[in-house]
């Protein structure tokens, strides 16, 4: 992020026990180095603001103003310090162009910035070594090592809030800090990249998808798959050990919570604490907050929204071996060899509210086949009884799921739904859609739109009930 002056060649602590140097990096200007092997986890520095800015709603003016009284009371090394600083930004002054180049936030989405004589002069890399992070009860900037770091490697952290593709990550450079990145995952070569940027395009799309909200309460269980498939991203791209894979399992956490399940929150809370220590530090206030979480998760204001996965500390399993807990952890079923189908299962059978929403797409359900078109990741099925017929312009049905929800499924087919014998539609009988989506009405009601005649099968089962495919 920044430049020291060309005077400075090495920084190091008066008492030698410095954990890293800042020294010129071929191509890259000053930037800081391990001094000696830094372990995952290690607390690099802990370093208070020189002084702190607004990040954004401030004029230039005022900005101006405001940052040319707090350097003008800094004494005269903080100073000459604070303009050896890299200006990317020359054309804003020396002030606000230093600030705009060098200014680190104090927190997540936090409006506040700090200038940073050392942190301040750490490099970007997209995969990133180090994790930077405000710690509020300290009032410091901490940077940890977020996996090993050898002697004499560059210590990075990351500038992005987000994983984006590398087209994307170069525009935001270069808008926001004037330099074009050449790190590791930037340099691949063009088959690796390609592949690389469809896994980012994936993670975005899910950490949008999971951070809206609105699935944790409308269907929890593909939003908990969904960050199963985010965490497995995450791990081939190279990001298990950051700041996503904790986060992700918060989400996880509050998923379980809100549904009352408190033996799997249990274990997303202890995964996200054990995550966030390496990255934080133990005295870290959302270390400390996710700790609190692991041993009463009930103390979360979501607790109680929900039972419909009621569980207690008691019922985590304890003579699972790894992939049968996971499957467990997961609400994963676990295959059973049988000539019938099992109907109880959530994954193959789901309810109405596990549905994918047709006006979108759910990566859980399907997965990108060149970045444009899509096909299915598995196959289900959505089963559901007829409760009442209604032909007023074309043929809609009124349909009580497994959850016992009532839906409509309307038919929007070239004969509006005439296609069917009226003597093979009944009150309870059974529909069955293959790949069935959500649709939302006009008349703001949701359920199933048919479009398609030619997927239309009527078949009459010994049972004497109506299977509609």
């Amino acid at each position: 992020m920044s430049e020291a002056a060309t005077s400075i060649s090495k920084i190091q602590s008066e008492t030698g026990d410095r954990l890293y140097t800042i020294q010129e990096i071929p191509g890259k200007g000053h930037g800081m180095l391990a001094a000696k092997k830094l372990m995952k986890g290690t607390r690099i520095l802990a370093e208070s603001p020189l002084f702190r800015v607004p990040r954004r709603g401030t004029s230039k003016k005022l900005m101006h103003d405001n940052n040319a009284r707090k350097i003008a009371a800094l004494g005269e090394k903080q100073r000459q310090a604070f303009f050896s600083l890299q200006n990317s930004f020359e054309d804003e002054g020396p002030e606000v162009g230093r600030i705009q180049t060098n200014a680190l936030p104090l927190g997540s989405n936090a409006t506040t910035g700090g200038i940073f004589l050392d942190a301040s002069r750490i490099n970007h890399s997209c995969n990133a070594n180090s994790q930077n992070t405000w710690n509020e009860n300290l009032q410091k900037l901490t940077i940890h090592a977020s996996r090993d770091i050898p002697e004499g490697d560059d210590i990075t952290i990351t500038y992005f809030a987000s994983r984006r593709n590398r087209s994307a990550r170069q525009d935001e450079l270069w808008t926001k800090f004037r330099f074009n990145c050449s790190c590791s995952l930037c340099s691949l070569p063009f088959d690796q990249q390609k592949v690389s940027d469809e896994r980012l395009n994936e993670i975005d799309t899910l950490d949008r998808l999971i951070g809206d909200g609105m699935g944790i309460i409308s269907a929890p269980l593909q939003t908990l798959h969904s960050v199963q498939r985010l965490l497995t991203l995450l791990d081939e791209e190279g990001f298990a050990d950051d700041a996503s894979a904790p986060r992700a399992y918060y989400d996880a956490f509050q998923i379980a919570i809100t549904h009352g399940d408190i033996a799997r929150a249990i274990v997303f809370a202890e995964r996200a604490t054990s995550g966030r220590v390496i990255l934080e530090g133990s005295d870290s206030p959302e270390v400390q907050r996710l700790e609190r979480f692991a041993k009463n998760p009930s103390q979360h204001m979501a607790y109680g929204m929900s039972n419909k996965w009621r569980t207690v500390r008691d019922d985590i399993p304890k003579d699972l071996d790894k992939d049968d807990f996971e499957r467990w952890l997961w609400r994963k079923e676990t295959a059973v060899v049988s000539q019938y189908a099992d109907l109880r299962s959530e994954t193959a059978f789901p309810t109405f509210d596990n549905l994918p929403d047709d006006n979108g797409v759910n990566l859980v359900y399907y997965r990108s086949v060149d970045g444009f078109s899509f096909r299915p990741r598995r196959h289900w099925c959505f089963l559901a009884e007829i409760i009442e017929i209604e032909a007023f312009l074309r043929l809609r049905l009124i349909v009580n799921d497994k959850a016992g929800q009532e839906i409509p499924v309307a038919f929007y087919t070239d004969d509006r739904g005439g296609e069917l014998n009226p003597s093979y539609i009944q009150e309870g009988y059974t529909v069955a859609i293959l790949y069935a989506e959500q649709h939302g009405f006009l008349d703001l009601t949701t359920g199933i739109r048919h479009e398609n005649t030619a997927t239309i099968n009527v078949k009459i089962l010994q049972t004497e009930k109506l299977g509609i495919f």
